[in-house]
């Protein structure tokens, strides 16, 4: 055997009872998996290949596979693990940079499972959602600080530019080409049925969704891609990305391979060559940069439309926030270290940046130390899972959360983690046309609103359990939360108090 061999991770297990050889496992894998032996008429897999994407599990018709984590082992060492002694291998083999998708595996702490929510008793009874009106509306902006009348002592109204959200929540950045036309097709139609947003990442926005520019934040990042005047004035909102949480400190890069004629138009670069944003936008490298950004943003749109400033979740990620409240943003994107992404190097990706649960609750107390909460909307990012996280992050302080992988789950995706080499056999992270037509639009824009629905239901049932019925009265709330089995610095850090003590 070669040195650098590298054992499978999964196989594929067939029951050969249950297998008619059909050969559908063959034709839906596009990691080709599966081949046909003709003389025998039989089946068989290459574990090498499999991503254990479930494709081939799930059309099967007699459920005749199985894909089982291998036990081939090596000897027991608590520092190195056969992930760490693979790793080494690939990288003595290939001299190359390790690239992974989506957020980060490891074993951190996911505060939302170490947070509670608080419930109504006797003194402040709980309110029935089926029958009494619940707010789950939000706008998005920053709100006026004064209130100015004219000389009948009537209030002038001068609100800046704000995004209506009829629940809060939005889908996340996610650029066309990292993902299909036909995942930004359900993310958009979707948009609009709900009375939410999805956000185009830096890919550009596709010639056929301007359609959907009142229900569209577009994003302006380091490589400008698909940056020009319509672009701008379609959206109803435009972001600047900054940072983003699975890759703190690094720029975007989509392989050529992804890069076809649409990709290529709507990105206005060549096609087939590979679209690299760098870490830093070359002409932000201070605060005072970064206003000249939003300035000119706000300038092109008339002042018309929001700008939203999108961070990743570091060290000093309080400080940040409260220069660019003080830039002139009206909305900071906050998206921690769990956060999925279409491909990052392994090392930045597992290692550097910290959870949206802390950096969320920092910002929060920050800005409201230095009063000037108000100047902006806080967006929470990075791997919220669920309503109860959606909740949980509003009370620390969010004014809305922006969901990617469950978006993503929703369309269909089994999280194999290999969308950096675009073979999506679900239909999403590729552009290669017989896997793209996998995911059908009318029924993934159909199930991101089933989500949602869902995800309303609960949050209305979490917010009259606790005798609430606005969700901007569970904004910064932080007294309707209790951490279990947290220290003092992160229940410190989190402002909330332990399980069991009185508020």
């Amino acid at each position: 055997m070669a040195i650098n061999y590298v054992y499978p991770d999964y196989e594929v297990v067939r029951n050969y009872d249950r297998c008619i050889s059909c050969r559908a496992c063959e034709r839906q894998c596009s990691n080709e998996v599966h081949s046909f032996i003709e003389e025998e008429n039989k089946v068989i897999s290459d574990d090498a290949d499999c991503v254990n994407c479930h494709r081939c599990v799930s059309l099967c018709p007699t459920r005749a596979l199985k894909i089982v984590k291998t036990d081939h082992t090596f000897k027991a060492n608590a520092s190195w693990s056969a992930k760490n002694i693979n790793e080494i291998y690939k990288q003595a083999d290939t001299g190359g940079v390790l690239l992974s998708s989506m957020g980060n595996p490891n074993e951190f702490p996911i505060y939302w499972d170490k947070i509670l929510l608080n419930a109504s008793q006797v003194t402040n009874p709980s309110i029935d959602p089926l029958r009494e009106p619940m707010e789950t509306r939000v706008y998005l902006g920053a709100k006026s600080q004064d209130v100015k009348r004219d000389k009948d002592g009537k209030i002038i109204p001068e609100m800046t530019p704000q995004l209506k959200l009829d629940l809060p929540v939005m889908f996340s950045a996610m650029s066309y080409g990292s993902i299909s036309y036909n995942a930004h097709e359900s993310l958009a139609r979707a948009s609009k049925e709900l009375g939410i947003f999805y956000n185009t990442g830096e890919g550009g926005l596709h010639e056929d969704f301007y359609v959907y520019g009142p229900n569209t934040i577009v994003q302006v990042a380091s490589g400008r891609f698909g940056v020009h005047r319509q672009y701008l004035d379609a959206a109803a909102a435009v972001e600047i990305k900054m940072g983003q949480g699975a890759k703190p400190g690094i720029g975007g890069h989509l392989p050529g391979a992804k890069i076809g004629e649409d990709v290529s138009r709507t990105r206005m670069i060549p096609m087939g060559a590979d679209a690299i944003s760098p870490a830093p936008h070359h002409d932000i490298y201070s605060i005072e940069d970064l206003r000249q950004l939003v300035f000119s943003l706000k300038e092109a749109t008339a002042y018309k439309k929001p700008v939203i400033v999108k961070i990743a979740a570091v060290h000093n990620v309080a400080a940040i926030a409260s220069g660019i409240a003080r830039s002139g943003a009206d909305i900071i994107s906050i998206d921690g270290f769990r956060g999925g992404t279409g491909a990052a190097p392994t090392r930045i990706r597992d290692n550097v940046g910290i959870p949206i649960e802390l950096a969320l609750a920092a910002v929060d107390t920050r800005l409201r130390d230095e009063g000037i909460r108000d100047r902006v909307s806080v967006i929470a990012a990075g791997s919220v899972r669920n309503a109860a996280d959606v909740v949980k992050a509003i009370a620390l302080g969010a004014d809305a959360v922006y969901i990617g992988t469950a978006a993503l789950l929703a369309l269909g995706c089994h999280l194999c983690r290999t969308c950096n080499i675009g073979k999506c056999n679900w239909g999403i992270a590729t552009q290669v046309p017989e896997l793209v037509k996998r995911l059908n639009p009318d029924v993934g824009y159909k199930r991101l609103v089933n989500l949602m629905t869902a995800w309303k239901h609960e949050i209305e049932e979490m917010m009259g359990g606790m005798g609430i019925n606005s969700i901007e009265s569970l904004k910064g709330n932080r007294l309707m939360l209790r951490g279990v089995g947290l220290n003092e610095k992160e229940l410190e850090i989190l402002g909330i108090k332990h399980a069991g003590e009185s508020a």
